[in-house]
């Protein structure tokens, strides 16, 4: 009776702190709806009889080339995305099920490379890129992160554990190589391609140092550099124009995250080291 009594109220207590440090989390956001929502009199005062209004929306996507903002996010996202899905897929099944001198050193370097900070790299890759004449490009933002190890190793986990049956069976039907890969791996990897897709677009949607180091103009400017313009100090501290704002920028990813939060969730829970 004691230990399960002992085991209850530790239970209880996971419970409990899991809410709390979500409540946590979620209060910046919640706060961020309120002031979005209401006039920017209440946005420091909860009323249950607030007005609610969509002004401070209007008044930020006027105030501020959002429309650019997207449109730059939005190709620097998915150019990078799909260069990434095209080189992970590669390489990880190249360490997966390809035997080559020095496969385990090379992807030993790659799993190196999870250990480097991307902010280590700015100045470095700032060189590149003016070498390259891509400074204040929406290429010269995503070509530095288009090979991405983290992606390498999620898919070559994966991979492996596709039974090899699946391929022998399938070089016996004929399919050349790449074809044993378009039809047999990447169908099953399915899930982990979601879940990597979110990660992948989550944090380049929200990148900032690199973009804000890259770019200079509106025409490349991401939401992220956008966004910290709009609310700089010298602009004008309105508080629900900047948390609506703050919505319009993030509404993306929230909307993706709901809608793709199992897979998000079961990819990499089947993505363990194999």
């Amino acid at each position: 009776m004691n230990g399960a009594r002992s085991i209850g109220i530790g239970q209880i207590l996971e419970i409990g702190a899991a809410w709390l440090l979500a409540i946590i989390w979620l209060m910046p956001l919640l706060y961020a709806f309120w002031s979005a929502f209401h006039p920017a009199e209440f946005a420091t005062k909860f009323s249950l009889f607030a007005p609610l209004t969509l002004d401070n929306f209007r008044e930020a996507w006027d105030q501020a080339p959002f429309a650019r903002y997207y449109l730059n996010t939005f190709l620097m996202v998915t150019s990078v995305l799909v260069a990434q899905l095209v080189l992970c897929t590669l390489a990880g099944y190249a360490f997966a099920r390809l035997e080559f001198v020095g496969r385990d050193v090379a992807f030993a370097l790659v799993l190196v490379q999870l250990m480097i900070m991307p902010e280590v790299l700015i100045v470095e890759n700032y060189r590149t890129m003016s070498h390259l004449g891509l400074v204040d490009t929406i290429s010269g933002i995503g070509l530095p992160y288009m090979a991405s190890a983290f992606g390498i190793f999620l898919l070559r986990q994966t991979f492996k554990t596709v039974p090899q049956e699946l391929e022998d069976a399938a070089r016996v039907e004929g399919c050349s190589r790449l074809q044993i890969l378009l039809k047999v791996y990447v169908p099953l990897a399915r899930p982990t391609y979601v879940a990597y897709g979110l990660v992948s677009v989550s944090y380049h949607w929200n990148n900032f140092l690199w973009p804000l180091v890259i770019t200079n103009s509106v025409e490349t400017r991401p939401l992220t550099v956008g966004l910290a313009i709009f609310g700089a100090p010298e602009s004008g501290v309105d508080w629900s124009s900047i948390t609506a704002a703050t919505l319009l920028a993030v509404a993306p990813l929230l909307v993706a995250f709901l809608l793709f939060q199992r897979q998000f969730v079961q990819s990499f829970m089947h993505a363990g080291i194999k």
